[in-house]
C-alpha cells in the first residue's frame, strides 16, 4: 500500500533517497506523468523504484523519465505495461525552456526525487535539476547530519533532567 497522504493532499509511492546524497539539488519541478492503466493501480499497491531513475530530452524538446520500475500489475492482462519503459513527463513549455538551459551547462542533470498521488487522483513526479557531488562533499554532508544528530541528542537528554 502506498504512504498515508500528507498535510498538502500528496500520498507518496516512492522517494529517492540517493538522490539528495548524491546530488546537490537546485531547483525542483512538478510534473505529471503519461501512464496506461495498469502502471496506475501498480502504483496505487504501493511498487515502485526510483534508484537508478533519470531524466532526458529528445529531438523534439519533451523530457522523458526513463529507468523508473513500476512492476507489472499482477491482475493485468495482455494490456499489461513493461516495467522500465520510458515515460512522458508533462510540463508547461516555459518550464521545459528553463530546465533545458540549465542542463545544457556542464555538470548539471535531471533527477526524479519522488513518485506521489497528488488529492489521491493524479499521479506526479518531483524532478531536480541537480549538481553531482564530490566525494568529499558527500562526506562532509554525511558528518553534518551526524553532528546535529548528536546536538539534539544532547540538548534533549539535558532537558530531560
Amino acid at each position: 500500500m502506498a504512504k498515508k497522504q500528507n498535510d498538502d493532499g500528496r500520498k507518496i509511492v516512492a522517494n529517492n533517497k540517493k538522490a539528495r546524497h548524491d546530488y546537490e539539488v537546485l531547483d525542483t519541478f512538478e510534473a505529471g506523468l503519461a501512464l496506461m492503466g495498469t502502471e496506475v493501480k501498480s502504483l496505487r499497491m504501493g511498487r515502485a523504484s526510483l534508484v537508478d531513475g533519470y531524466c532526458g530530452f529528445d529531438r523534439r524538446g519533451e523530457l522523458w523519465l526513463e529507468n523508473v520500475h513500476i512492476p507489472e500489475y499482477l491482475q493485468g492482462s495482455w494490456t499489461n505495461h513493461s516495467a522500465k519503459r520510458r515515460r512522458k513527463l508533462l510540463l508547461h513549455r516555459t518550464e521545459l525552456d528553463r530546465i533545458e538551459q540549465k542542463t545544457r551547462e556542464a555538470g548539471f542533470t535531471i533527477v526524479p526525487l519522488s513518485l506521489y498521488f497528488l488529492d489521491g487522483k493524479r499521479v506526479k513526479c518531483e524532478i531536480a535539476v541537480a549538481r553531482g557531488k564530490r566525494e568529499y562533499d558527500k562526506r562532509q554532508a554525511l558528518r553534518e547530519a551526524q553532528d546535529n544528530r548528536e546536538a539534539q541528542r544532547a540538548m534533549r537528554y539535558r532537558n530531560m533532567r
